[in-house]
């Protein structure tokens, strides 16, 4: 029996010190410190797409955006950033909200194109400066904050409190999962959608445990096909896998129940580092669908002829409507 438990403890630790050491390279690739912006302003000009759907919601939407940010107690956060449609000061309606966990190492100031392209499409699109959101608190704590905003804030009562999804990446993937099934609120998500989000072996491992059958809300769950994300090994208990390879999307969405709608795919040839950019267009069609009821979105899912499944960029697709 001891020599069992030494033996998974050092395969729990080879896990551990395998993710710490892509984490690490991964800092390095995207060049990530306090103080570079992550993206252009117009980053998403460039991106291109055989699918018509695919490519429009890459793009800006129809509403000007500004933007609010809040300090905070909790200094894990530091401050809650909040991005709006513009028209959202003079027209007294209630918004759908999207709350973004960041990944690793990452805070919202560093990727705000990001932020204003998606409110753009007419959400309220919230993040912290929590570079270490794997557990889902603060995205919680950013949440009641919003929903009980100020009464001398803009957003004060504006949003839409039944239409709120939540997107994470990597580290806030499973930040994102902890968010709709770990919390005192996370009744309040309706929808979820993750990129790359750590399998759930690792996710464990690194202190952000989740249990996906606790999941019960429509989930789109996607990632890429390169080796940073899919190492091709066989136990990815024992080994390293990659952040989140195709063994964790099949499992997830098998463990997950079936009643709720749900859909997984993967970017070909995406490494880690790309996922987030190369899953804008299919992400906010996805809150284009679930909170707004866009029709047009909802036919990139839905049906035998689903734009996700004719797209050439996507494979391993799978989903249960």
């Amino acid at each position: 029996m001891k020599k069992i438990l030494k033996t998974a403890g050092i395969a729990v630790g080879v896990v551990a010190v395998a993710l710490i050491a892509v984490l690490v390279l991964l800092v390095v690739k995207q060049q990530i410190d306090a103080s570079k912006p992550l993206l252009d302003d117009d980053y998403y000009e460039s991106f291109a797409s055989p699918a018509p759907l695919e490519k429009k919601y890459a793009r800006r939407g129809g509403q000007n955006v500004a933007y609010i940010e809040f300090s905070v107690e909790k200094s894990v956060i530091g401050k809650i950033g909040a991005w709006y449609p513009q028209q959202l000061e003079n027209d007294g309606a209630r918004y759908p909200m999207v709350v973004v966990v960041n990944g690793s190492n990452t805070k919202a100031s560093m990727y705000k194109p990001f932020f204003e392209r998606l409110a753009s499409w007419g959400f309220v699109v919230v993040g912290t400066e929590d570079g270490q959101a794997g557990t889902g608190e603060t995205t919680s704590v950013a949440l009641d904050f919003m929903l009980n905003a100020p009464r001398d804030c803009v957003l004060h009562g504006r949003i839409d409190a039944d239409n709120i999804g939540v997107v994470g990446y990597s580290q806030g993937g499973a930040g994102a999962i902890r968010a709709v099934t770990e919390h005192d609120n996370s009744g309040a998500f309706k929808t979820i959608f993750t990129g790359s989000a750590a399998y759930a072996a690792l996710a464990k491992n690194m202190g952000w445990g989740y249990n996906i059958a606790k999941v019960t809300i429509p989930y789109f769950m996607t990632a890429g096909t390169g080796t940073s994300e899919d190492a091709g090994v066989k136990d990815t208990s024992s080994e390293f896998g990659g952040v989140a390879p195709l063994s964790s999307l099949a499992d997830n969405y098998n463990r997950m129940p079936g009643g709720a709608l749900k859909v997984r795919a993967r970017v070909a040839g995406a490494e880690h580092w790309q996922i987030q950019m190369l899953t804008d267009g299919y992400m906010t069609a996805w809150m284009r669908y679930q909170l707004q009821a866009d029709p047009e979105a909802a036919s990139v899912f839905i049906g035998d002829k689903a734009e996700l499944l004719v797209n050439r960029k996507w494979q391993d697709v799978e989903k249960n409507r």
